[in-house]
């Protein structure tokens, strides 16, 4: 029985084969599309752009085109070529904006974008698109079935950034740049006011001011030593019992017996 479905099965693949490898050759439209869709169905999208490709300048602009470039679009996704298929899947909703395939085709072509996001590390230039083509869609369809989705990757795509703008502001911190850092981390606190890495934030905001005002030149110290209590008391208001407390109280104890100084 086993050797039965074997035979079948590569009896099969070779006809599938064949059939294709004649579509190739073929001349004839029709012939190449009704070959590309077996092969969309099949799950074989890489056959099926090839075929996709030949036809496509063939079908625009007909009244049959619709189908086609769907399935021509959704081969690039599946196939996970998320630069084209992105291209491809915007240009379908521009084209055909009464396609009953129309919205989600415009999520798919969001997604692409999520998709070709990098790590936080890495330029974000895709990411900030991502979320820019992610948000128009919420905005665009608020009813829509992918909603719950699409708010998903806008969370992780803003996450992402935050994650990215934080570390930047921190790696002032880290080469002694305090200057920089100030400014770095009261942007990102201003920016994301929400972020998950605020109690951080406004640690080494706090760890920055601290530093730059007791190695301060004479004329500023008394200026940026005020600066630096003032962002501490900035991070206990946003949590009393913050991680960071120890360390933030000793720093504290050392900037205010500097300003004593200038009590005398």
């Amino acid at each position: 029985m086993n050797k039965v479905v074997s035979f079948l099965f590569i009896a099969f693949l070779l006809i599938s084969c064949s059939e294709y490898q004649k579509a190739l050759k073929s001349d004839d439209v029709a012939i190449k599309n009704e070959a590309a869709n077996k092969m969309y169905e099949a799950g074989k999208y890489v056959k099926a752009i090839r075929l996709y490709e030949q036809i496509a300048p063939a079908y625009k602009g007909k009244p049959n085109a619709e189908r086609m470039f769907y399935f021509y679009s959704m081969s690039l996704y599946k196939s996970k070529q998320y630069y084209l298929a992105g291209y491809q899947l915007e240009n379908f909703v521009a084209s055909y904006p009464k396609s009953e395939k129309r919205e989600e085709a415009a999520f798919f072509a969001a997604e692409c974008f999520y998709k070709l996001s990098p790590e936080y590390s890495l330029d974000q230039t895709d990411t900030n698109k991502a979320l820019d083509k992610m948000q128009r869609f919420i905005d665009i369809y608020p009813e829509s079935q992918f909603l719950p989705q699409a708010n998903v990757y806008v969370k992780e795509l803003r996450e992402k950034l935050e994650k990215k703008a934080f570390e930047i502001a921190k790696q002032y911190n880290t080469i002694s740049d305090f200057k920089g850092a100030l400014k770095a981390f009261e942007n990102f606190l201003a920016d994301y006011p929400g972020t998950p890495f605020k109690e951080q934030a406004l640690f080494y905001r706090f760890d920055s001011a601290y530093k730059l005002a007791i190695n301060s030149v004479e004329s500023k110290k008394q200026e940026r030593l005020t600066y630096a209590k003032n962002t501490y008391s900035n991070l206990i208001k946003h949590n009393a019992q913050t991680e960071y407390k120890d360390k933030a109280d000793k720093m504290l104890a050392e900037v205010e017996q500097e300003l004593q100084k200038y009590t005398k």
